[in-house]
């Protein structure tokens, strides 16, 4: 009998103890975001690669928290509609802002009237995705590898030339970091956007240019354009065969297109840790992990502190090549 007892006992206690402390029970980040809708704000069109992360966050949030999540694109001005928008939001992580590297890192620098303190008026969640860059070239440029081109710069100075989709873009910074590095003269010829450049090399009208891997791969892979090589630390798993310019005694020049999550100034420490692991497991479903590479994109998902030191790190880095030589926003 006193076996008995004793085993009632322990049961009603083990009991007790787990409805008052339940294995699934929210914290108070999780409930605060379950208390309303959420806001994604893209501020460039639908389809692209930007507008793919924000769908991709709406959609996790919405099934994680049972709240509607919407997209907002709010285009122009560079972006900065957008961003403002984000900007004067309650800190609440239910708006929230995706956005290209060039906004966070670029822009602060290059522009003269920015209106944005990011480390002021914003708290980085993490880094979403990221996608590789590659230096090529046009076939009848005669350029085989990045030690080719270093040689044919250094032997004719300032006959070279390479197109970007325009002054300031992340790929003309590129071209401008390359040279610093490998220590080259290049002439800089700017286009508006990223297709009138890429016909032109395509044409052999300019021989170089700094572009996104994906947008240039199926141009690679039938030979209407030389890839030199990728601007990142290691090869790409996309194009294994395509060596890193660091591979070829270029050092130093890991230019990687990039997009990140952010809150507006305000939103709890615990709520931003949240929204940075819910960020990471949507990433690394499958399906996402598909939609992300039908753009040519990985994921790349970091803990909030981590990304804003990253944001600092190549703001820094911008900033100086932006200043030695003295780019100006068009």
């Amino acid at each position: 009998m006193q076996r008995r007892l004793s085993l009632s006992f322990v049961f009603a206690a083990l009991a007790a103890f787990t409805i008052a402390s339940p294995v699934h029970a929210q914290s108070d980040a999780q409930k605060q975001l379950s208390s309303d809708r959420f806001t994604i704000v893209s501020p460039f069109p639908p389809g692209g690669p930007v507008d793919t992360l924000a769908r991709v966050l709406s959609d996790g949030l919405a099934k994680r928290y049972g709240q509607a999540a919407v997209v907002e694109n709010l285009v122009g001005a560079a972006g900065n509609i957008g961003i403002d928008k984000v900007k004067r939001a309650k800190g609440d992580g239910h708006t929230l802002l995706v956005v290209p590297a060039g906004n966070l890192t670029i822009n602060p620098t290059l522009m003269p009237n920015f209106p944005f303190d990011i480390e002021k008026d914003f708290v980085p969640v993490t880094m979403l995705a990221k996608a590789p860059n590659v230096l090529v070239a046009s076939p009848s440029s005669g350029i085989k590898s990045a030690k080719d081109l270093v040689a044919q710069a250094k032997a004719k100075p300032n006959t070279l030339s390479y197109a970007s989709p325009g002054v300031g873009s992340g790929l003309h910074l590129a071209g401008e970091l390359f040279k610093q590095q490998a220590g080259v003269d290049l002439l800089h010829v700017p286009y508006k956007g990223t297709a009138p450049a890429l016909n032109d090399v395509l044409g052999g009208s300019v021989p170089l240019m700094f572009s996104n891997l994906p947008a240039t791969m199926p141009f690679i892979k039938n030979g209407k354009l030389v890839a030199l090589g990728v601007t990142e630390a290691v090869r790409s798993p996309a194009a294994p065969d395509i060596p890193t310019l660091a591979e070829q005694g270029i050092q130093g020049v890991a230019v990687t297109s990039w997009y990140g999550l952010l809150a507006p100034k305000g939103t709890p420490p615990a709520v931003v840790e949240q929204l940075a692991k819910d960020a990471a497991e949507m990433l690394a479903q499958p399906d996402v992990r598909e939609r992300l590479k039908a753009q040519g994109m990985t994921d790349a998902a970091m803990k909030p502190a981590a990304f804003a030191a990253h944001i600092r790190d190549e703001t820094a880095v911008w900033a100086r090549i932006i200043k030695a030589r003295n780019i100006v926003a068009e």
